[in-house]
């Protein structure tokens, strides 16, 4: 279930294909169903808010050592955990994606590997122009204003300005 809820009382509901976590009289996580002992499954997607505060988490903890992640994101994951401050980019990275909307940010990762060079920035570059609304192209032909009365420079109307005394 989400990190958000640890701590407080839930309901897991036992169905056929699925087990809906309820807390608060609504679905807060659900997962499908797995018959057998001793399996441990998590969804790393819950555990965001944990990585916020702690980023070091993403090395050692359960939920991302098992992480099923495609090969772009596998790729980009190690590469930025070799740099310094590499927990946080990727931290970010999955903020970033959740964020926005995008469930894996398998595309951007795909991108930025192109390039050849494997920055946070990169990625966080590219997964913000793939989830920015599509700009609307200019108009042809359409026209363009002009003025009816050009205006006129009058330098001598700025100099009598100055030369006015404001008494204050």
């Amino acid at each position: 279930m989400p990190a958000a809820h640890a701590g407080q009382v839930v309901s897991v509901r036992l169905e056929a294909e699925r087990l809906p976590v309820v807390a608060e009289g609504r679905i807060i996580a659900e997962h499908n169903r797995h018959l057998g002992r001793d399996r441990l499954i998590c969804d790393p997607w819950h555990y965001l808010p944990i990585l916020e505060k702690k980023p070091g988490v993403l090395r050692h903890s359960a939920p991302f050592q098992s992480w099923e992640l495609p090969v772009a994101i596998r790729v980009v994951r190690d590469r930025l955990l070799k740099q310094s401050e590499g927990d946080q980019a990727f931290v970010d990275l999955l903020l970033l994606a959740r964020e926005v909307g995008l469930e894996v940010p398998e595309i951007p990762c795909e991108l930025t590997l192109e390039t050849g060079v494997i920055t946070a920035s990169l990625v966080l570059n590219a997964m913000r122009w793939l989830s920015e609304p599509p700009r609307q192209p200019p108009l042809d032909g359409a026209p363009t204003p002009s003025l009816q009365t050009e205006p006129l420079a009058d330098c001598g109307r700025y100099d009598s300005l100055r030369e006015v005394r404001h008494v204050h």
